[in-house]
């Protein structure tokens, strides 16, 4: 990795809010180096921080220490470069599918018929074909995933940033949408910032693991992943490697 582009480079960051009038500090002294085209993943116990860390990553939040720079350019603020998907997608529940994805585009002002064409680029590659003209309503849990991701590439961002994008969902249906998403990272080759509690998930995702301490979150670890795709998650090293890492985990995630 260490040959490879900096795409994203976080220093110092630190995180604090007053609360009952006292300060609560979140996130503190985290840098960071994200590469160019690689799946990194954020790994730490729950209410560590983590979602806190990708807010800033995102422009939604102002670190009250540190800075972020993307493609060694500092980052004020929202950046279009930077798409985000939630665990709650927010879908507009009377918009359809196509309505959904295109919408960004829609309202940037591009032609309908641009719009549409990558609209459907991207409702294809996540595997929503033929379900174009339906509502969220009519989707199951994953499918409204794939919504979600495709929503955020159709607005052709450098980086994709995920928070716990499949926390909410069954175990079948998150294993489904792993496999989705390493799939379409492979083919896109973006870099991909994805934030998870699950150490298995974290194993079979990611090319490297940011493992974050409890509550203000630190880098406490970084675990290069060497594991060929797509990975056997009872392969010997692939549980050596889980074992390893939640050893050194603060909490029990």
């Amino acid at each position: 990795m260490d040959k490879k582009k900096v795409k994203l480079r976080l220093e110092n960051i630190s995180q604090s809010y007053v609360v009952n009038n006292k300060v609560f500090d979140a996130v503190s002294d985290i840098s960071l180096d994200v590469y160019d085209n690689e799946f990194l993943v954020i790994l730490g116990p729950g209410h560590c921080g983590k979602s806190v860390l990708l807010n800033i990553i995102g422009g939604l939040e102002k670190s009250v220490e540190g800075n972020t720079y993307l493609d060694g350019e500092k980052l004020v603020g929202s950046d279009k470069r930077i798409g985000m998907v939630f665990q709650k997608l927010a879908l507009m529940p009377w918009k359809t599918v196509m309505g959904n994805v295109e919408f960004g585009l829609q309202m940037a002002g591009v032609n309908k018929d641009i719009r549409r064409e990558t609209a459907q680029k991207y409702i294809d590659l996540v595997g929503l074909k033929g379900f174009e003209k339906s509502y969220p309503n009519q989707l199951s849990g994953g499918m409204k995933q794939r919504v979600g991701i495709a929503r955020a590439y159709t607005n052709n961002p450098e980086i994709l940033v995920m928070d716990e994008p499949f926390g909410q969902l069954d175990a079948q249906t998150r294993y489904s949408m792993e496999e989705e998403v390493q799939r379409i990272w492979q083919q896109e080759k973006r870099t991909v910032i994805f934030v998870t509690n699950n150490i298995e998930e974290a194993v079979y995702l990611g090319d490297r693991i940011v493992l974050l301490s409890e509550c203000p979150a630190t880098v406490k670890e970084i675990y290069d992943i060497d594991l060929p795709r797509p990975r056997d998650t009872i392969d010997p090293k692939f549980l050596s490697i889980r074992k390893e890492i939640s050893e050194n985990t603060d909490l029990a995630l």
